[in-house]
């Protein structure tokens, strides 16, 4: 995801992991949960732009809503995929928001983007206009409800317009299996102690969107789903994206946790320890992201 009260990944926010945007209500403190989504959409450039290339689109869109954009991982993509095209960036963060505006005006592309402040937990949503393309990027588990954010979607798009929903399969994994050497599968025990905490957060976090799409009016015309595993060589960022999630990992966990995990795991977010993750040759980020594709008929 990844986001910056007490609960876990995207960043901070309510337990958003990475690649996320932030649709919800949790608005909390900007600056550590706009590190993590900046680190994410580093890391995951690649794959996001391999995404936008795979939409089943009928033809190039002109209006485009980002939905809980965050920081602009999805905005600057598909901005530079479809370079007709303007993108209105939805979030709940006034700090994501402003974070965006500064960078559309480094790129030079700030007439082609308005950002909106919006909570889309609201029944009422801002006058959005009518895109022929919405994208949302982690940011639909976070709602409170669902089935009612479906509908407003589906009444915004333009007849025909392609609506696309981008999960992450839970939070990444960095270390490797036999990792930490002193407390082996410390990382999987780690997330496991945040699963309570997710089910009752982030209940739709990893749910099918396929049935809830179909339910409310939509046909899915794709679903797939995307192995990222991007190893530490190739991206400096996996280093500083695996400590900012597991610290905010062990803010869930940490009451979870044995005495030797939780001493092993400080270990790890022990930036002047031998050991530190930031130290480590080993590291990949290992997830998985899945993609509906679904058309307002």
């Amino acid at each position: 995801m990844p986001h910056s009260h007490q609960h876990t990944p995207h960043h901070g926010n309510s337990g958003h992991h990475p690649g996320q945007g932030n649709g919800g209500h949790h608005a909390h403190s900007d600056g550590g949960q706009a590190e993590i989504l900046d680190l994410d959409a580093e890391v995951l450039a690649e794959h996001t732009a391999s995404i936008t290339a795979s939409l089943p689109l009928t033809s190039e869109p002109r209006h485009i809503v980002d939905l809980g954009c965050g920081t602009g991982a999805g905005t600057f993509t598909l901005l530079e995929r479809f370079p007709d095209a303007h993108v209105t960036a939805v979030d709940t963060s006034a700090g994501h928001l402003q974070l965006l505006r500064e960078r559309a005006c480094a790129r030079g592309v700030q007439e082609r983007v308005r950002t909106v402040r919006a909570d889309l937990d609201h029944d009422d949503w801002p006058e959005l206009g009518r895109p022929d393309l919405v994208w949302a990027s982690a940011s639909m588990h976070h709602m409170a409800n669902p089935e009612r954010a479906l509908r407003n979607v589906r009444e915004l798009l333009a007849p025909g317009g392609l609506f696309a929903v981008v999960e992450l399969a839970g939070v990444p994994r960095f270390l490797p299996a036999g990792a930490p050497e002193s407390r082996p599968g410390l990382e999987e025990r780690a997330h496991a102690a945040t699963n309570n905490f997710h089910v009752e957060h982030v209940p739709h976090r990893g749910a099918d969107w396929g049935p809830m799409l179909t339910a409310a009016d939509f046909t899915v015309e794709d679903e797939r789903t995307f192995a990222v595993n991007i190893e530490g060589a190739r991206s400096e960022a996996i280093g500083r994206y695996a400590y900012g999630i597991l610290q905010r990992v062990r803010s869930v966990a940490a009451p979870a946790l044995s005495p030797e995990d939780l001493a092993a795991l400080d270990e790890l977010l022990d930036t002047n320890s031998p050991n530190s993750l930031l130290r480590r040759e080993d590291l990949a980020m290992r997830t998985e992201r899945t993609v509906w594709a679904a058309r307002r008929t």
